[in-house]
Formats: structure tokens, C-alpha cells, sequence
């Protein structure tokens, strides 16, 4: 993606760096952590800052949305975390997906020692605490709220609804630390930050909501153009840039304004807001780095 033509994106509200604190000060109160980050992004929506912040923990990182990606990308990345030290589970907290495989997982694998030792000691019945961390808008509540049954945490449609830490009792036997989304102060990788702003991690009021619909529309006709043929009806050419693209799905969607020219900024929000909810089909924005163990 080019990004010459793009401000910088930058987004870290105040309550993030409380958020920061908060997950240092609660860590000895839990006994793993539960990092929720989007199938369709996974390195990107991980907070790099997290490994540090989380430290000497062990950690599952569970891959939600993962009816939003695409198939094969998530088993790649399923692959990648758990070659690289970490479980990794897919789950759609929507359908309820993979969810009954979440805690087996933290007890047999990530805990597996902590569990062990418990039985040996006769405290097998102790509660296991898990803390969940991820960014914003990356389906922390929905997955709480999923595990829990009910709807214990605040869950929406749009990034930092979750603003301080609250207790999930889930049975006698679990509870989780909800706490809120938190970014990272800077961006050095503006690809990075363009896929948060894909999925909606980012708020949308600081956006150029066309140039991001032309970025991302640039990136499916290279990726993913039989997408766009199915779901627009538009054929892409080798030169067409994100401009051009966004104009014929306008055209096809007839989003026309006086004078004969296109809405481009209704396409726009027509294109995002159908990517961002499968509408355009299963698709992965990035794949795992090569060559590293």
C-alpha cells in the first residue's frame, strides 16, 4: 500500500496510558493472559507493547472475528503464535465458533504446570484468573460476553467502549479481568496502522474516510479481486488505482450527484462498512512473517 498520500494516523486517547498502568498493577492478581486480537490482522492488532507489559505470564492468543477471514490465512496464523511459544485459538463469538475451546486450552496447555501442581497439592479446585487484554474494538466484551453467557461487559460497535478494568465471574472454577482497549503512543508502521483503520480499531473521526476506501480497495484488487467482482460487479484492471476503483463502485451502485458525477465519499463509507462486516467475503489483511521461528 502507498501511503505517500495519506496523513500520518495517530490515535491514543488519554485513557489508554491509565490502561497501561492498570494492566502492570493487576498482573500479579491473575494467573495467564488472554490476548484477543482480529483473525484478520493478527500481528497488526497486537499491541507491541504487550509482551512487555504482560511479562513472565503465560498467554493464549485468541483470533476473533475468524468469520471474517480468510480460512487457510488463520490456520497460517494459528501455526505462527504457536511456534512462536504462544496458544492460539480461532474463534466468532458471533456463531460461537470455537469458544467451548478456549479454557480447555488454558488449562491443558497454557496452565498446564500451574494445573499440575494444583492437583499435587490438593487446590485443584482454585479458580483460575485470566486477564483480557487487546486493543480497541477487537471483540474483547463480546468474547466475555460469550463465555460468560450473558452480558456482563459493555460491548459495541466502535473502538474504547470498555474504559476501566471489571471482574467476570464465569463459574467457581474461572474469572476473567476485563480491561480496557489499549493502543500504543505512536505508529511507526503506517501499514500497521492502516489495517486497524480497515477494521474499525481506530476511530473513524480522525480518518479521510475516501483515501482509506481507495487504500483498501487498492489492496483487495490485487489480494482478493474476485471479491470485488462478486459483490460490485466491477472487472479491475492491472493500472486501476484506488481512485478509479472507487469511482466504478459507485457507478455500479449508482451514486450519482448532480451533474453526472459520483458520491465518492457515500461509496466510500459503503465499501468500509461492508468490509468491516464480511459483506466483501473472508478476507486476511496481512500473513505471517517469513523465516522467523
Amino acid at each position: 500500500m502507498d501511503n505517500n498520500d495519506m496523513k500520518q494516523i495517530q490515535w491514543f486517547p488519554g485513557h489508554m496510558a491509565k490502561t497501561r498502568r492498570l494492566i502492570a498493577s493487576n498482573l500479579k492478581l491473575v494467573d495467564a493472559v488472554a490476548e484477543i486480537v482480529d483473525a484478520r490482522a493478527p500481528l497488526s492488532s497486537r499491541n507491541p507493547e504487550m509482551d512487555d507489559l504482560t511479562k513472565g505470564k503465560p498467554r493464549i492468543v485468541i483470533l476473533s472475528k475468524c468469520d471474517l477471514a480468510d480460512e487457510k490465512a488463520t490456520q497460517m496464523w494459528i501455526n505462527y503464535f504457536r511456534n512462536n511459544g504462544a496458544e492460539a485459538v480461532a474463534i466468532d463469538c458471533k456463531s460461537g465458533k470455537g469458544i467451548k475451546n478456549v479454557l480447555p486450552a488454558v488449562r491443558t496447555k497454557v496452565l498446564k504446570e500451574l494445573m499440575e501442581k494444583r492437583e499435587r497439592s490438593g487446590m485443584s479446585g482454585a479458580a483460575v484468573r485470566l486477564m483480557v487484554v487487546g486493543i480497541p474494538n477487537v471483540g474483547k466484551s463480546t468474547f466475555i460476553n460469550r463465555l460468560a453467557g450473558s452480558k456482563r461487559a459493555k460491548a459495541e460497535d466502535r473502538p474504547g467502549v470498555t474504559r476501566t478494568k471489571q471482574w467476570v465471574k464465569l463459574d467457581n472454577n474461572t474469572e476473567l479481568l476485563d480491561m480496557p482497549g489499549v493502543l500504543w503512543p505512536k505508529f511507526e508502521d503506517q501499514e500497521v496502522a492502516l489495517r486497524l483503520a480497515f477494521t474499525g480499531a481506530i476511530s473513524d473521526d480522525i480518518l479521510d474516510i475516501e483515501t482509506l476506501a481507495m487504500k483498501l480497495l487498492s489492496y483487495l484488487a490485487e489480494n482478493y479481486p474476485a471479491s470485488l467482482a462478486e459483490r460490485y460487479k466491477v472487472e479491475t484492471e492491472a493500472e486501476d488505482k484506488g481512485l478509479a476503483l472507487l469511482e466504478k463502485v459507485g457507478r455500479k451502485r449508482g451514486m450519482m450527484i448532480s451533474g453526472g458525477e459520483i458520491n465518492t465519499e457515500r461509496a466510500a463509507i459503503t465499501v468500509i462498512d461492508e468490509f468491516r462486516s464480511g459483506k466483501l467475503g473472508r478476507i486476511t489483511l496481512e500473513l505471517p512473517p517469513k523465516k522467523e521461528k
